[in-house]
């Protein structure tokens, strides 16, 4: 609803309802930059809430993003992924449902998942050296600045103990070819059993063309939705300990999303999802142009 004031003014007919709209527009505009040169510039806020803008949930729609097509050539092929055998023409993978045929290979070729990609001792390790710096976070947020996520702790982090960079390591080879060089900073994402992720398309001014993430503790449902054809949508079903890889098409052509728990259906079975970590590496964004 638009602020009292403006709404007295045109009822007094001192303003017209048209001006009173475009004025309000200003104001909403005012506050959202606001918001952002405070989150920049307050020190105390840095922490919590940089994670989130260097994972690409920097909150305005007006960031550029490369044009949407389905046509997008595979420009990303690891010496790993090349040798896994291609599932039989017509047969979905088992971790792949497409509710529409126009996305199937799309789907295919750039949304793989590894399951059981690292060993239930190596989830453990991963999760002994993330939980401290999570718990210093104390509790779950439920109020996102830019509303992108709903009961949800996270940070990146650069220093891991040695069997952890080893696991990493393997994610980086499998996922980016030589030659890309991945981005320094991992992401931790802790999702509550309550939490959600909501729709969305990470920025494409910190990231490239390819998003690998590890699933830890429970299983959960991504959904993928095309930017300009919401009946174009497949759920993916990421269990423990699986490695999911999105890049090109996927990355850039659809939104994707963690279901709720009430939500989290694969199939027409429901699936038990709990508290979620996932721990995510990304490549360099290409360079931008002088």
């Amino acid at each position: 609803s638009r602020p009292p004031c403006l709404l007295t003014c045109v009822r007094k007919r001192k303003v017209t309802s048209r001006r009173a709209g475009l004025i309000y527009e200003v104001y909403k505009t005012y506050k959202r930059y606001k918001m952002l040169l405070r989150t920049f510039l307050s020190p105390r806020h840095v922490p919590r809430r940089l994670p989130a803008v260097l994972a690409g949930r920097d909150g305005p729609s007006f960031v550029a993003r490369p044009p949407v097509t389905l046509s997008r050539q595979q420009t990303t092929e690891s010496s790993e992924t090349s040798d896994q055998p291609a599932e039989p023409p017509g047969l979905s993978p088992p971790y792949l449902h497409c509710h529409a045929p126009e996305i199937e290979a799309a789907c295919r070729r750039d949304m793989l998942v590894r399951e059981d990609f690292i060993t239930e001792r190596e989830e453990l390790q991963l999760l002994k050296e993330v939980e401290p710096s999570l718990k210093r976070l104390l509790r779950y947020e439920y109020d996102h600045w830019d509303d992108a996520i709903h009961g949800y702790r996270e940070i990146e982090r650069s220093g891991w103990s040695e069997p952890s960079q080893l696991i990493l390591q393997r994610v980086r080879q499998v996922a980016f070819p030589p030659g890309v060089a991945p981005l320094h900073l991992v992401h931790v994402l802790d999702l509550a059993g309550d939490g959600w992720i909501k729709p969305h398309v990470d920025s494409v001014k910190f990231a490239g063309n390819t998003i690998a993430g590890l699933s830890l503790l429970s299983p959960s449902v991504m959904r993928l939705v095309h930017n300009n054809n919401k009946h174009w949508v497949a759920d993916v079903l990421l269990k423990p300990r699986s490695l999911y890889i999105m890049r090109d098409a996927i990355r850039y052509d659809f939104t994707h999303e963690i279901l709720k728990a009430d939500q989290s259906k694969f199939r027409g079975e429901v699936v038990q999802r709990d508290r979620r970590i996932s721990v995510i590496c990304r490549n360099e964004p290409p360079p931008t142009e002088a």
